[in-house]
C-alpha cells in the first residue's frame, strides 16, 4: 500500500513539524523576558585633533580621543537561549549639519561560559571617532551608552540598551600633543 519512501517522508516531514514546533515553544520561553541591566561609564581623557582625513577627502575633519571606564555585570542575561552576547559602546551626538550622529567606539563578543563581569579601566577607543566636519570641537553634550546584541539559538536578535549613560563635553581647543 504505501513505499518505503513514503513513509521515510511522512517520518522526516513528521519529525520536521514536532522540532519546529517545539524551537518555536523555547522561543516564547524566552522571548518576554527583560535583558536590561545598569551600566556605568565614565570618561578619563578626552581630547580633539584637527586633522585631515585621507579616507574620504583631503579637508581637515575633526578626530575625538576619549578614554573611558566601563564597569556592569551581565551574567544574569545568560540563560539556556542566549549562545553569545555582542557588546559595544557608543557615541551619540547632535550638530548643525546632522541632527542624529552615532559612532560606535568600542565592542567585545562574550561567549556564554566566560567571565561576563566587566570590570574596564581607561579603555582606548577601538574604533576612530571621526566627524563629518568641525563639530566635535567644544561640543557640549556627547553620550556614551552600552549596547548589546542577544545572539539566540532560537528566536528574535534583541537589541539592548543599558540602564545608564554618560554625558561629557570636547575641550575647546584642539590638542597639538600625540595621543
Amino acid at each position: 500500500m504505501h513505499s518505503v519512501f513514503g513513509r521515510g517522508n511522512a517520518m522526516a516531514a513528521y519529525t520536521l513539524s514536532v522540532l519546529a514546533g517545539l524551537t518555536f515553544c523555547c522561543f516564547l520561553s524566552t522571548v518576554f523576558l527583560d535583558y536590561r541591566t545598569p551600566a556605568t561609564i565614565n570618561t578619563r581623557q578626552v581630547v580633539v585633533k584637527s586633522i585631515p582625513d585621507y579616507s574620504a577627502s583631503r579637508e581637515k575633519n575633526d578626530l575625538g580621543y576619549v578614554t573611558f571606564d566601563l564597569k556592569t555585570d551581565l551574567t544574569h542575561l545568560f540563560n539556556w537561549n542566549v549562545k553569545q552576547l555582542f557588546l559595544y559602546v557608543t557615541a551619540e551626538y547632535q550638530t548643525p549639519s546632522n541632527e542624529f550622529n552615532q559612532v560606535v567606539l568600542w565592542d567585545k563578543i562574550i561567549l556564554r561560559g566566560e567571565n561576563a563581569v566587566i570590570d574596564l579601566k581607561n579603555i582606548h577607543a577601538k574604533y576612530y571617532f571621526w566627524d563629518d566636519g568641525n563639530g566635535l570641537k567644544g561640543h557640549k553634550n556627547v553620550t556614551l551608552t552600552l549596547s548589546w546584541n542577544i545572539i539566540p539559538n532560537a528566536g528574535l536578535l534583541p537589541n539592548v540598551g543599558a540602564i545608564g549613560s554618560h554625558s561629557f563635553s570636547f575641550p575647546p581647543e584642539y590638542t597639538t600633543s600625540r595621543v
